[in-house]
């Protein structure tokens, strides 16, 4: 993959054999964001899990202490009191059949995330060929299936981050924008990883974390020392 001028710049500024300290780490991913626009800052980990495994599936939904400094479009699937409150909860749309079949017949998709309410997930099924590979099919391991729609949507706004490690163990997220202070992307970081340690399958042997590393969105990505977020 050829870089450009900015990037292997910015690259310049990362010792690639170095494992960075928080601090340090948090700083470089503000100095070396190539892009123009306030950029998000990028949290990868490379976690011991084999996935194909039952007992070693990672998955979740959290709110940074912080948020992400992004808006995300909601979309609530529910009928009754449940729409009601996804309606007084700040949801973009709130709908049944109507949007089900828009989806369905415009093939519209103006929506970061699909809640729906657990009677209404038959409805979602005929969809699910078409929400899976977007992964905006409802899942109640995320809390985007549930009865209390109204928490749901404001955890959304809030910030809330959906997690999932992938076939080879790594998880990506996003903790925050490179315009936030130092100390929010901090507690931020802090907090999923420590989330994640928390959450290792009692299954794995030896060492869980194997690598942690930050950038920004067109930048380098810069290696974390795990040792620091060992209690």
């Amino acid at each position: 993959m050829k870089r450009g001028k900015k990037y292997l710049a910015a690259s310049e500024k990362i010792e690639k054999s170095k494992l960075y300290s928080i601090e340090e780490a948090v700083k470089l991913v503000k100095e070396t964001n190539t892009a123009k626009f306030d950029g998000s800052v990028e949290l990868a980990m490379r976690l011991n899990l084999d996935t194909k495994k039952a007992d070693q599936q990672l998955r979740g939904a959290v709110v940074l202490p912080n948020g992400t400094g992004k808006t995300k479009k909601v979309l609530v699937i529910a009928k009754g009191e449940a729409a009601k409150q996804a309606k007084e909860a700040g949801a973009d749309y709130v709908g049944d059949n109507d949007y089900l079949e828009k989806i369905e017949k415009e093939n519209w998709f103006d929506f970061d995330i699909m809640v729906a309410t657990p009677d209404m997930m038959p409805l979602l099924g005929k969809l699910g060929k078409v929400l899976g590979p977007k992964g905006l099919m409802p899942n109640p391991k995320t809390g985007t299936v549930t009865m209390d729609t109204k928490k749901a949507v404001e955890d959304v706004k809030k910030g809330r981050i959906e997690y999932r490690a992938d076939s080879f163990g790594n998880v990506h997220v996003i903790i925050g924008k490179i315009s936030f202070d130092d100390d929010k992307l901090i507690e931020n970081l802090k907090f999923f990883v420590n989330l994640i340690n928390k959450s290792k399958p009692s299954v794995v042997k030896g060492k869980y974390v194997l690598n942690i590393s930050l950038s920004s969105t067109m930048g380098p990505g810069i290696r974390l020392n795990p040792a620091e977020f060992e209690n």
